[in-house]
């Protein structure tokens, strides 16, 4: 009995827990452009330009993006650097070593990491979301940069010129029992970017796509191949069915 009722109340909270964060911020839900083509091809260019210059994604080579459209010359002029070749990987040239002395921690593999994050948390696109949109301005920082999703996060915010500068903006309130706490309200844009927060929210959208897509490119002709097998062997059960009984039909 009281494995049952551990079992249940586990249950009970697994949602909440798909919805928050590394320290408890709540996750919000990433628009879902993995079958936009114009959006993915967005998010390639922000991945190539703000995200390979220290993050590698050494399971992908440059001619799959050919996957979502984009010819092999389109790649070359608008994706390639100057020492890559478009049947090369997307590997960086920074070193590891050096990479850990600046930022406390060798920067991540990124060619599977929205799928890592669902396995964690059970959302791996909420949680990128929302952690590319929860930078906020920290003297304390080495970088500058803190995260509300990613507590005293190594990553400075390389979107920073896009997004702007935002401040966290606490509140004191008194929980159930009348103790105060000093807690998290909301962003507040001190120094505009480039970028409004429409645009900028919706750029962040697409890159999120990408990682989506790029940590799975056959995820959309799985899911279609799938539907199209459903039916048919929905077809095929119902003629098996209809063929039974005229089968016995004639035995009778």
């Amino acid at each position: 009995m009281n494995l049952l009722k551990k079992m249940t109340a586990l249950m009970a909270i697994l949602p909440a827990l798909a919805l928050a964060g590394d320290g408890g911020f709540a996750l919000e839900h990433a628009p879902d452009r993995t079958n936009n083509l114009v959006a993915l091809q967005h998010g390639a260019k922000l991945f190539v330009n703000y995200c390979l210059n220290c993050h590698a994604a050494s399971m992908m080579r440059y001619n799959r993006l050919r996957d979502l459209g984009l010819s092999e010359n389109q790649i070359k002029a608008n994706l390639l650097f100057t020492s890559d070749k478009v049947g090369g990987l997307m590997t960086v040239a920074i070193n590891a070593k050096d990479a850990k002395e600046w930022f406390g921690v060798a920067p991540p593999d990124l060619s599977v990491i929205a799928r890592a994050k669902a396995s964690d948390i059970g959302s791996g696109p909420d949680w990128i979301y929302t952690y590319l949109r929860s930078y906020y301005e920290d003297d304390s920082r080495p970088t500058g940069w803190n995260n509300m999703l990613f507590p005293n996060v190594g990553m400075p915010h390389v979107f920073w010129e896009l997004q702007g500068v935002q401040h966290a903006v606490y509140t004191d309130r008194k929980d159930a029992q009348g103790k105060a706490e000093h807690k998290f309200d909301h962003f507040a844009l001190v120094k505009p970017g480039s970028l409004s927060k429409v645009e900028y929210d919706d750029a962040v959208a697409d890159l999120v796509a990408y990682l989506d897509w790029m940590g799975e490119p056959a995820k959309n002709i799985r899911h279609q191949l799938g539907l199209w097998v459903l039916l048919f062997v929905g077809g095929m059960v119902v003629l098996s069915w209809r063929l039974n009984a005229s089968y016995w039909k004639e035995i009778k």
